[in-house]
């Protein structure tokens, strides 16, 4: 079993399920002119993540039901239960 640094309840497709959140990283942007790429100039979010089942096991049948719309969700859930002031969840 997979260390997971948060596990979240949500919905995929009106099933309750769980998302295993298994990384997060939240670089802020510089604003800065002299920026190297967008990505610096208005900062960037990388995470990883699987859907799991209630009991917290992997369940990638369900993985499989997330289109663009649903992944979108999961990725604004996991950001809003990010505390950036101190870097966890």
């Amino acid at each position: 079993m997979k260390d997971y640094i948060a596990e979240l309840p949500t919905r995929v497709s009106g099933i309750p399920c769980l998302v295993g959140v298994t990384s997060y990283y939240q670089a802020k942007g510089s604003y800065s002119f002299h920026a190297a790429s967008s990505d610096d100039y208005y900062g960037y979010t990388d995470m990883s993540y699987e859907i799991l089942d209630r009991k917290g096991r992997p369940a990638p049948w369900l993985e499989k039901k997330l289109d663009k719309y649903a992944r979108q969700d999961i990725e604004r859930l996991i950001k809003a239960n990010y505390r950036s002031d101190d870097n966890v969840f």
